[in-house]
């Protein structure tokens, strides 16, 4: 049931419940700012900087230097194309993959989630942080997309490029992380190696 001011009704559990953590450590692919395509990184950086700030006004994170210590990895690479069950393809300009996986942290096991995002940099700066600010919602949790293209969780994006969280996208953010999860406490033994 839709609940006005939000579109919780839309999103979906993983396989082992919700999939969000009380803190991201997230890594952002680094940048070659020499050469003749540094411009371009820069641009791309510049606006995955913007919509990870945007997320981090309202959700705890990290960022580290080591992939490995990551859950959520963005890479500036435009995705495959999308198989569609119709066997037409479908192009996008970012996508964000989710894998579960039990991870030692301090010397405790735990359930996380690890999100591969990949975002577009033949896009401009506007459309790429839109499309950052969009994938990085699915990577801390909103699995799913609004029907409202003034959402940055929109299904279809509008005119102009969603730069900022909307009312809608926070209180449906609020109401996820209000739910119990399996992820991030520790788990009962280690995995079998």
């Amino acid at each position: 049931m839709e609940t006005p001011g939000d579109y919780r009704h839309v999103l979906a559990p993983s396989a082992a419940g919700w999939p969000v953590l009380s803190h991201w450590c997230v890594w952002v692919e680094p940048q070659s700012l020499e050469g003749p395509a540094a411009r371009f990184q820069l641009l791309w950086l510049q606006a995955v900087e913007a919509a990870l700030g945007q997320w981090q006004e309202h959700l705890p994170l990290q960022r580290v230097e080591d992939p490995r210590r990551a859950q959520v990895l963005i890479r500036r690479e435009r995705p495959p194309r999308q198989q569609l069950p119709t066997g037409r393809s479908r192009a996008s300009h970012g996508r964000a993959t989710l894998n579960l996986q039990i991870t030692a942290r301090l010397g405790v096991w735990r359930l996380e989630p690890r999100v591969e995002v990949l975002i577009s940099p033949h896009q401009r700066r506007a459309a790429i942080e839109a499309t950052a600010l969009h994938e990085l919602g699915h990577a801390f949790g909103l699995w799913g997309h609004s029907p409202d293209p003034d959402d940055a969780m929109a299904a279809v994006p509008g005119a102009d490029p969603v730069l900022r969280l909307s009312p809608r996208d926070l209180a449906s953010l609020r109401w996820l992380y209000g739910q119990p999860t399996r992820f991030g406490a520790p788990v009962p033994s280690a995995p079998v190696p």
